[in-house]
């Protein structure tokens, strides 16, 4: 067989090392910033379907199937995300006469409606959050939201991804959070349907992994727990889901194979849940059916890390017409494992996107590692902010969190900030260790924030810890030396570190006794033979190396200074543009709404002022410090932009 993935990045070389082990050819489909992608290159045959822009590329029908055409292709995966779940694609493979890598399209198109979903569970018995699926109507969506009672979630009725989901607290919110639920379902999906559903106040996201063959056969592989997340987005997962009682579990994967069962579900998929984490420790029926993936998930790999199998090979043998494996349903799961996702985002700024070159990829020995880069890598705008998945097994939940932390000390991703770093800190938390968390979780509590001096200081101290460094030599051993150019300089301390994270607080200590104490501590390190400050999110080393010289005020850029004008905080592309010259606006207000991988990032004015310039339009790409606005007078004292 001839496998073309219809997809990018980690997915298409997770997909093309399994097609590879079971003697299938591979084709990869790239557009243009995609060209020296490692899964390009990894692939038996790569064809080029398009420039950057999704519409005329990875979600391009017409050109992935005149790729297929065109190497000879008998089968298409999609991956996830982009055309995966879009029952027009999956017919026009079969059309074609092609092997579709997934459920039936009419699974896809019932399922991949939330209104439908909805009520095909309530007919095989699944309990759902009460809720509004019917009239689109403004006014009854509001009526009804005030029956249901507040707060409420809007949420699209087509796709998923947490895009096009709002969570409104007061009904004079409503109109507003259905407007940006519309626009972003819209722009997401091309359908701007919604449901409104009660809002569960401790909600943990609880999945269950089915899959099925064309013979009938429905069965489960246990549940993942996808309840750290940012934006609706998930960013850690693990498997199986703790906490659960045995009757709580059963009741899940019970019902959610009795769901696939009644559509006919036939190739590997997940049934998602909102379980209220108030009520579950004394009632096991206190979950609620959220919405059906008809697809691989992203965190899959925790699955297959317990139960040791190969979703992908299942996949596969059930679009060919095998059946499942005999002892599928009866296999236990043996340990546990997580995710971390790694993002190219800043979680100390609002987990804002980054972009640039990867530099150095050092990657700790014991872990499973999905990445879309490797070192020279470079990442754009155009695409998801995630670029790699590490992934850990252990015989038990601790075991497995304390070689996620192992591993995220020891993993060097140089040259763009990352979340990996974040993870580091992340998983420390007690909540997490005592698996205690909500989808609310990032919400409530505060998050690295600080400028990377006493973070800097807090890994010198850990790798001090667990290598022996050439300090102030230009030498050093540990996974930072892959850098090249990195050397640990001492500097006098200006203020205490606490460096509580590291099972004490560190003392200050006077460079000269640097060298022969146990602990360093340090406000700032240098990474060359220039003075540079090391910003790591969280207390890891993944990190960004920014001259002093590099770092811009918004403002500064082509001559506007101050509070005379807005830019851009990253690459982007410019979605709408809301004020014109001479227009007032006031602090708040929307001046231009930015995408950056495949996020809606709205940009508000920090105070009032009247509108000079507006430099850019719908569909612009702008750079990192690009001016985008001007202002006649002040927009605020405040000279910072606002990413709302």
């Amino acid at each position: 067989m001839r496998l073309l993935i219809a997809n990018r990045g980690e997915i298409a070389r997770r997909i093309i090392r399994t097609a590879r082990r079971l003697g299938h050819d591979s084709v990869a489909v790239w557009a243009d910033p995609d060209a020296a992608a490692p899964f390009v290159r990894e692939a038996d045959h790569a064809v080029r379907i398009g420039p950057a822009a999704l519409a005329e590329s990875y979600l391009s029908v017409d050109a992935i199937l005149a790729a297929a055409a065109a190497t000879g292709a008998d089968a298409v995966h999609p991956g996830y995300g982009f055309l995966s779940e879009d029952a027009g694609f999956a017919r026009a493979v079969l059309d074609a006469g092609l092997t579709w890598v997934g459920p039936h399209p009419d699974v896809i198109a019932v399922m991949g409606s939330k209104i439908e979903a909805r009520r095909l569970a309530v007919a095989a018995g699944v309990p759902v959050i009460p809720g509004h699926d019917g009239s689109q109507d403004d006014h009854e969506l509001a009526a009804a939201a005030d029956r249901i009672g507040y707060p409420v979630m809007i949420k699209a009725a087509a796709g998923g991804g947490g895009r096009g989901i709002r969570l409104v607290h007061e009904p004079d919110g409503f109109a507003a959070a259905l407007a940006d639920a519309r626009t972003e379902a819209r722009r997401s999906f091309g359908d701007d349907a919604v449901i409104v559903e009660r809002f569960v106040t401790r909600p943990r996201h609880v999945e269950v992994q089915v899959v099925g063959d064309r013979h009938g056969r429905v069965i489960h592989l246990g549940t993942r727990e996808c309840s750290v997340q940012r934006r609706y987005q998930k960013l850690l997962e693990e498997a199986p889901a703790p906490g659960l009682s045995d009757a709580a579990r059963d009741g899940l994967c019970r019902a959610a194979v009795e769901l696939a069962r009644s559509v006919g579900y036939d190739s590997a998929g997940t049934v998602e849940f909102v379980v209220d984490g108030a009520r579950i420790d004394h009632d096991p029926a206190a979950w609620f059916f959220l919405e059906m993936n008809t697809r691989l998930q992203v965190e899959h790999p925790v699955t297959e890390a317990v139960y040791g199998v190969d979703l992908v090979e299942l996949q596969l043998r059930s679009a060919l017409g095998e059946p499942l494996p005999a002892d599928l349903d009866t296999r236990p799961a043996v340990g546990h494992a997580f995710e971390a996702r790694i993002n190219a985002e800043d979680a100390t700024r609002g987990f804002a996107p980054r972009t640039g070159t990867v530099g150095a990829v050092v990657v700790p020995d014991g872990v499973r590692w999905d990445s879309a880069v490797e070192p020279g890598s470079v990442v754009s705008p155009h695409y998801d902010a995630m670029i790699a998945k590490c992934i850990v097994h252990g015989p038990d939940r601790d075991t497995a969190r304390r070689r996620l932390a192992r591993a995220l000390d020891d993993l060097v991703i140089g040259g763009i900030i990352t979340t990996a770093g974040f993870h580091r800190w992340l998983v420390d938390r007690p909540e997490i260790a005592a698996a205690a968390v909500t989808t609310r979780f990032l919400d409530e509590i505060a998050l690295p924030t600080d400028d990377g001096r006493d973070t800097a200081a807090a890994a010198a101290a850990r790798l001090w810890r667990r290598t022996t460094l050439g300090l102030g030599l230009g030498v050093g051993a540990g996974p930072w030396s892959a850098l090249g150019d990195f050397r640990l300089v001492p500097h006098r301390p200006t203020r205490p570190v606490s460096m509580a994270d590291l099972d004490g607080a560190v003392r200050d200590l006077d460079p000269g006794s640097w060298a022969d104490a146990p602990e360093p501590s340090a406000h700032h390190v240098d990474l060359d033979r220039r003075t540079v400050v090391v910003n790591i999110e969280g207390a890891s080393h993944t990190f960004e190396i920014l001259h002093r010289s590099d770092r811009w005020a918004a403002g500064d850029a082509d001559g506007h200074g101050g509070a005379d004008a807005i830019v851009a905080p990253f690459p982007a592309v410019v979605a709408e543009v809301a004020v014109a010259p001479g227009a007032t606006v006031a602090a708040g207000d929307t001046l231009v709404v930015i995408e950056a991988m495949k996020m809606l990032h709205p940009l508000t004015a920090t105070g009032p002022g009247t509108v000079a310039e507006v430099r850019v339009a719908p569909g612009d790409q702008v750079a990192t410090a690009q001016v985008l606005v001007t202002f006649v007078s002040p927009a605020g004292s405040d000279p910072t932009l606002h990413d709302a």
